[in-house]
C-alpha cells in the first residue's frame, strides 16, 4: 500500500502541471480545452528534439546527471521545450480560439479543441511515427526506502517531483507576489472591470496560454522520462488531467495542484483491490464523487 501511495503521489504530480494551465484557460476563458493535454505531447517531441539536437552539438552535455537517466542535454531541451510549446499555445489561440471566441459562440470553442486536438495527435504521429520512444535507453534501477515493507523508487521518479514541485512554486510565487499575478487574477474574476482599470485583456490572455503550455510541457518531459512518449500519450493523459482540474475546483491553481495529486494516488490504491483494466474509469469516479460533496470542487468558488 505504501508502495501504491508513494507512486500516486509522483505521478499525480505530472497530472498536476498538466491541470494547471487546463483551469487557468477554463476560468478566463469559459471553456473546456480538450486539445491541452496534446500540448503535453507536443512539449514531450519538442524536448525530444532539442535533446538530439543539443547532443550532437555538444557531445560534453551528453552525459547522465549523476544516478538520474536524465543529461544535461535533456534538461536543456526540457526549458527550450517549455517555451517552444507556450509559444505553439499561444498561436493556436491566436488563429484558431480568438476567431471562434470572437464570433461569440461558446459550444464552438468546445468543438474547435476537439478538431485541435486530432490535428495536433495525428502531425505528430505522422512526424514522428506511431511506435513508442525513450528519452534514454539506459536501465534505470530502482532505490531501496525500504525492506519491510518494500518500497522503491528510481531516482528519475524523485527529480520528477522535485521539478514539479519547483515549478509549482515559482507559479505561486509569480501569482501571489507579482503585479501580473495580480491582474491575472483580475481579468479572470471580471475582464471588463480590469479593461476598466487599464488591464490589457489580450496580453493577459496571451501569457495564460504562455503559462500552460509550458506547464504542460514540462509535465510531458517528466512523464515521458518515467515512462514512454507515443502520439497518444496526450489522449491517455486528458481524463486524469480533466479529472484534477474539476475535482480541484475550475479557477483554482491550487486546486488544480490539490486534484492532480487527489487523482494519481486514488488510482493507484485504486489498483490494490480492482483488475488494472479498471483504472481508466477511476477519473470518472473521482470527479462524480468530488461534485457529488463538493459541486463547485475541492477549492473552487461559486461563480455566476
Amino acid at each position: 500500500m505504501i508502495q501504491s501511495l508513494l507512486d500516486g503521489i509522483l505521478v499525480g504530480a505530472i497530472y498536476s502541471l498538466g491541470a494547471i494551465g487546463l483551469t487557468m484557460v477554463m476560468h478566463m476563458l469559459r471553456f473546456a480545452n480538450f486539445s491541452h493535454a496534446e500540448l503535453l505531447s507536443v512539449g514531450a517531441y519538442c524536448a525530444l528534439v532539442f535533446d538530439r539536437l543539443f547532443e550532437g552539438l555538444l557531445p560534453v552535455i551528453a552525459n547522465n546527471i549523476g544516478p538520474l537517466s536524465l543529461t544535461w542535454a535533456l534538461l536543456l531541451a526540457m526549458l527550450v521545450s517549455m517555451g517552444v510549446t507556450g509559444l505553439t499555445a499561444m498561436a493556436i489561440d491566436r488563429l484558431i480560439f480568438r476567431r471562434v471566441r470572437e464570433r461569440g459562440v461558446p459550444q464552438s470553442m468546445v468543438f474547435a479543441s476537439f478538431g485541435v486536438a486530432l490535428v495536433i495527435r495525428n502531425v505528430i504521429g505522422l512526424i514522428f511515427g506511431l511506435s513508442p520512444t525513450f528519452y534514454s535507453n539506459d536501465i534505470a534501477f530502482a532505490m531501496i526506502l525500504s525492506q519491510d515493507p518494500l518500497i522503491l523508487v528510481k531516482p528519475d521518479q524523485v527529480f520528477v517531483l522535485i521539478a514539479a514541485l519547483i515549478c509549482m512554486g515559482i507559479l505561486h510565487l509569480v501569482l501571489s507576489r507579482t503585479t501580473f499575478g495580480y491582474a491575472l487574477r483580475a481579468v479572470a474574476e471580471n475582464p471588463s472591470l480590469a479593461q476598466v482599470n487599464g488591464i490589457r485583456l489580450k496580453a493577459i490572455i496571451a501569457a495564460v496560454w504562455l503559462i500552460g503550455g509550458g506547464l504542460a510541457a514540462a509535465a510531458g518531459v517528466l512523464y515521458g522520462l518515467t515512462n514512454q512518449i507515443t502520439p497518444l500519450m496526450g489522449n491517455d493523459l486528458l481524463l486524469p488531467v480533466f479529472a484534477a482540474t474539476i475535482a480541484g475546483g475550475i479557477g483554482s491553481v491550487y486546486g488544480a495542484v490539490a486534484g492532480g495529486f487527489l487523482v494519481g494516488i486514488a488510482a493507484n490504491l485504486a489498483m490494490l483491490v480492482v483488475p488494472s483494466g479498471y483504472s481508466p474509469s477511476f477519473p470518472f469516479l473521482i470527479i462524480l464523487v468530488v461534485l457529488m460533496v463538493r459541486p463547485n470542487g475541492l477549492l473552487g468558488e461559486e461563480r455566476t
